[in-house]
């Protein structure tokens, strides 16, 4: 029988208390062994005098087992990362990225065809019809994306999602260039392109962590929402201008934010590797709502 005496608190996991238990089933097992090689006496009853363990005894057995109420199960030091292997966080990010570089390409693509293709750029300044049908069938597909976890994550059922969204941006983001030279959406393009590299090398590098600011950001875009439903009854230049300024300013911080969330690491939150269509979806929205509020301010400004 081994006693075990509660006293002050170790770490458990740095094995202190290994060599204690280890002591103990050692002295256990000697203890027996000693006893199995005394005689008894051979004629009469044993008698035995006094208590069957003497205080010696007792203090021999007595050993100091030491609790550390440190290592928890809710420990979230303990708690493993999605990304706590380099190889899935890179095949994660080249995944988002390709994704990204597609649907970029097929914008693009579609935003030149209403651009340089007069015919077109011609009949979707006489029918506003075009514009308005294609909103509502582009808001149930960002919805879908956004709100439904479990089909964003069934293949083929994402990328056939994310394919029509990008379809559907493509086609309202040409209906919006018609109204723009096509050397503004050249400038444009451009500008967004830079500035678009610029914040993705800083957010790769930077220790500031940005994810922190997500309630914040999403303040801000419902206070520019409230903002942009006004303008369509104030007919201001400066407020235009304004809105276009701020539009830009909060959407680079959410492309900050949105890369750092993609590349978890030392950041506060970070995405699931699982999640890397919304990770697409998140920064290809960032990107594309860059280029209309540039596309708005060099329009403002020319």
């Amino acid at each position: 029988k081994v006693d075990l005496e509660v006293s002050e608190p170790i770490d458990f996991s740095a094995g202190d208390h290994q060599h204690l238990i280890r002591k103990a089933a050692d002295d256990n097992i000697q203890t027996k062994s000693n006893k199995s090689y005394k005689t008894s006496p051979p004629f009469g009853p044993q008698q035995t005098h006094g208590k069957p363990h003497s205080k010696a005894s007792q203090q021999a057995d007595t050993y100091v087992v030491e609790i550390s109420e440190e290592a928890t199960p809710n420990d979230s030091s303990t708690l493993a990362s999605p990304f706590s292997e380099g190889s899935i966080r890179r095949a994660f990010i080249i995944k988002v990225f390709l994704i990204l570089s597609a649907q970029l390409v097929v914008t693009g693509s579609i935003i030149s065809m209403f651009l340089f293709w007069m015919t077109l750029k011609s009949w979707v300044l006489e029918n506003a019809w075009f514009t308005y049908a294609i909103l509502p069938a582009f808001f149930v597909v960002l919805i879908v994306l956004a709100c439904c976890g479990k089909l964003r994550r069934q293949v083929p059922a994402n990328y056939i999602l994310l394919g029509l969204f990008t379809i559907l941006q493509g086609l309202l983001l040409g209906t919006i260039s018609v109204f723009y030279k096509a050397e503004e959406v050249l400038w444009a393009t451009a500008a967004t392109a830079l500035v678009t590299l610029s914040l993705t090398l800083f957010a790769l590098q930077t220790k500031w962590d940005f994810t922190l600011l997500n309630g914040t950001l999403f303040v801000l875009l419902f206070v520019l929402i409230i903002y942009g439903i006004l303008l369509i009854f104030i007919r201001s230049y400066w407020l235009h201008l304004l809105y276009a300024g701020l539009g830009t300013m909060i959407f680079s911080l959410y492309l900050v934010m949105d890369v750092q969330l993609m590349v978890g690491g030392h950041h506060r939150y970070n995405l699931d590797p699982e999640e890397y269509i919304f990770a697409a979806l998140n920064i290809y929205l960032d990107i594309i709502n860059l280029f209309f509020f540039i596309l708005q301010l060099i329009g403002l400004v020319r």
